[in-house]
């Protein structure tokens, strides 16, 4: 395995737990809650396998652990870079501190797609380490 770089942290803009994921995917279907990280990790009810394959890649080839967490999951240096931007995707660097890696923006134009979010985190991976 290649040595550590840092840690991707997927934050998704839903709580975690029974009640929020139902309040998420009850949300989601009659359209008042909306998460494209979800959409992009995630199938109807389990973390899609390009998703599982990507994270897989990231730590074997690149030395990047990538961690999801829900809003109601984050620590307070999670919370503090995250906040009010979410859904999103943190990197934390092997010192502790911690910086935006993509925003909801980014996510969004990526329309849920697995390979177009590979693509643009390789990219980026060699600005930012």
């Amino acid at each position: 395995m290649t040595k550590m770089r840092g840690t991707l942290i997927g934050v998704y803009k839903a709580d975690g737990g029974v009640a929020g994921e139902l309040s998420y995917f009850f949300g989601h279907l009659i359209g008042t809650r909306s998460c494209s990280l979800c959409d992009i990790s995630h199938s109807l009810v389990s973390k899609k396998s390009s998703f599982k394959e990507l994270e897989r890649h990231l730590l074997e080839e690149h030395g990047i652990l990538m961690r999801m967490i829900h809003l109601n999951e984050r620590n307070e240096r999670e919370q503090k870079a995250s906040e009010g931007r979410e859904p999103c995707i943190l990197l934390e660097y092997p010192d502790q501190s911690i910086s935006m890696f993509l925003d909801s923006t980014d996510l969004t134009a990526l329309s849920g797609s697995v390979s177009s979010l590979k693509k643009l985190v390789l990219s980026r991976l060699d600005l930012y380490l």
